[in-house]
């Protein structure tokens, strides 16, 4: 599999953000009326949005939620308890406000847009939604690539196209959630490949299999990796393993990146697909912040890979971009006192005095 076409190979150039103003930042913040370190993590995270933004006075406009869906093939081999018209199901409810995520979004006035990335029905227009399929869903990974190189592209064209329209609005944070029946199981391969951990660390429950259905799930995903060779190009190994709403997700990642946003990472898809794009451009990483640790089986294993440390611990495994949703006003808090609290010089308050102690 050859690399990205010419136009994406320039999109996802990747610079990590230069540290040249790193000390400032740790000055700037330990400066504030506060004890050095008090605010615990959001000191930690103010200072990746400010190195992110290369500020002092970091500003986190016009928040925003992406929701791709898409359906998989491998639902036809027996890895999920529900039928795959629950993705659209799905994603009705997510266009009436019914959902979570829309919840979340609401209360925490997140921006939020549904993708339509390759879910097998059609919907009416809607307001909330960008319907731009790729396929009426993927292919059996068990018996053949999921997708063709060509959809592949045009998915990581499409996820990258959805945050330049969200960057040109103003948006400069931002988080990605998913929707699709057996999306866990292509996780799962993508993740087996991409860190070469055992199946039975990455495979979970998903939507809530019991004991034999997770026996017959890692049965089908061990018979679908044997089915294809393994490779060391990312690429490949998302079209052959992966889904729509994933492959979107993953261009996405890599265009937030380039346009300097910060980005917050929900749970184990979310981060399948950053995973991937961390292969493609590794300094995706220095513009992400990671929302929680799921309590879907693998997700912790997959942080450590990427050595994420995550904000929140709350036992989700919903999906949606949930915990990226939850997990936004902490990043926007954090971005605020960076920029907004006082200095002990400017408040007039007095800094504890050095000691020989």
């Amino acid at each position: 599999m050859t690399a990205f076409s010419p136009l994406l190979a320039e999109l996802f150039d990747i610079h990590r953000p230069s540290t040249a103003m790193d000390a400032t930042l740790r000055h700037a913040i330990d400066i504030k009326t506060k004890p050095p370190g008090s605010l615990g993590a959001l000191e930690r995270i103010a200072h990746r949005v400010g190195r992110i933004q290369q500020s002092v006075t970091p500003e986190l406009t016009r928040p925003a939620m992406l929701v791709f869906a898409g359906d998989h093939g491998i639902v036809a081999a027996g890895v999920s308890p529900y039928p795959q018209a629950v993705t659209a199901q799905m994603v009705l409810n997510f266009l009436r406000g019914g959902a979570a995520i829309n919840v979340f979004c609401r209360t925490n006035r997140i921006e939020m847009e549904v993708v339509n990335a390759g879910v097998a029905a059609d919907f009416p227009p809607h307001a909330l939604l960008v319907d731009i399929p790729v396929a009426r869903g993927t292919q059996n990974f068990l018996e053949a690539p999921a997708m063709t190189r060509e959809q592949l592209d045009a998915a990581l064209a499409a996820g990258a196209a959805r945050v330049v329209t969200h960057a040109s609005r103003g948006t400069r944070m931002i988080g990605f959630g998913e929707m699709g029946i057996g999306n866990t199981s292509a996780a799962a391969c993508l993740m087996q490949r991409l860190t070469g951990l055992p199946l039975s660390a990455c495979v979970g429950r998903g939507t809530g299999v019991d004991d034999a259905g997770l026996a017959r799930k890692t049965a089908i995903l061990e018979r679908a990796l044997a089915a294809h060779p393994a490779t060391d190009d990312p690429l490949e190994t998302l079209a052959t393993f992966g889904g729509f709403e994933i492959a979107m997700m993953t261009g996405a990642y890599l265009a937030a990146a380039k346009l300097g946003l910060v980005i917050v990472v929900d749970g184990f898809i979310s981060t399948s697909a950053l995973l991937v794009a961390s292969r493609v451009s590794p300094a995706v990483l220095d513009y992400c912040v990671f929302a929680h640790a799921s309590d879907e089986t693998g997700h912790r294993a997959m942080l450590d890979t990427l050595g994420a440390e995550p904000i929140l611990q709350l036992g989700l495994r919903l999906g949606e971009g949930t915990g990226a949703a939850l997990a936004m006003p902490l990043v926007s808090v954090a971005a605020a006192f960076l920029r907004d609290m006082a200095t002990f010089e400017g408040a007039g308050v007095s800094e504890r005095e050095a000691t020989d102690a």
